[in-house]
């Protein structure tokens, strides 16, 4: 059983206050239908380690995400990279979690997945194109999208303190 930190001994500080929650609910009471971008690109650093530049954040260090399918693939096949990155985009309409738009029971979450892959390779573009077909049929994050996944959560028995 994997070893949890401590829990907080004081409330969690959330990083949107009650203000900045009510104006982003506020915006979706005000654009129902509204469907918002969020972007990602995601550059290899090698040896299966990536960074993620995600609006003005500063850069994340990932160790396995989309381009990791990609880029072992390429080792697979001894096809040497120079550079490799991907642009995400997922559309989402998130407004009935804030209460919004429609509040019948239905999907939520991304409405759509746009990945443009930038593969600097020295192979010719219809192998790139192959190398990102079969990336995407083997990618486990590909797959969890395309394919049903069993989701169970549950909520613990009791809370339990940790010291």
């Amino acid at each position: 059983m994997t070893t949890l930190p401590p829990t907080a001994a004081a409330p969690i500080r959330l990083p949107v206050g009650k203000r900045e929650l009510d104006t982003l609910i506020a915006k979706g009471h005000a654009d129902t239908a509204a469907v918002r971008p969020l972007q990602c690109r995601t550059v290899a650093q090698g040896r299966f380690s990536q960074l993620n530049h995600i609006r003005d954040l500063p850069p994340q260090a990932v160790v396995e995400n989309a381009s990791a399918s990609l880029s072992s693939e390429t080792v697979a096949q001894g096809i040497p990279i120079r550079s490799l990155a991907l642009d995400l985009t997922a559309n989402l309409n998130a407004t009935a979690v804030w209460g919004a738009g429609n509040l019948a029971p239905h999907a939520i979450g991304f409405e759509s997945i746009q990945v443009v892959v930038h593969i600097d390779a020295e192979v010719p573009r219809d192998s790139r194109a192959a190398l990102v077909r079969h990336a995407t049929l083997w990618s486990p994050v590909a797959n969890t999208l395309h394919n049903p996944v069993h989701l169970d959560v549950t909520l613990a028995p009791a809370f339990v303190p940790v010291d």
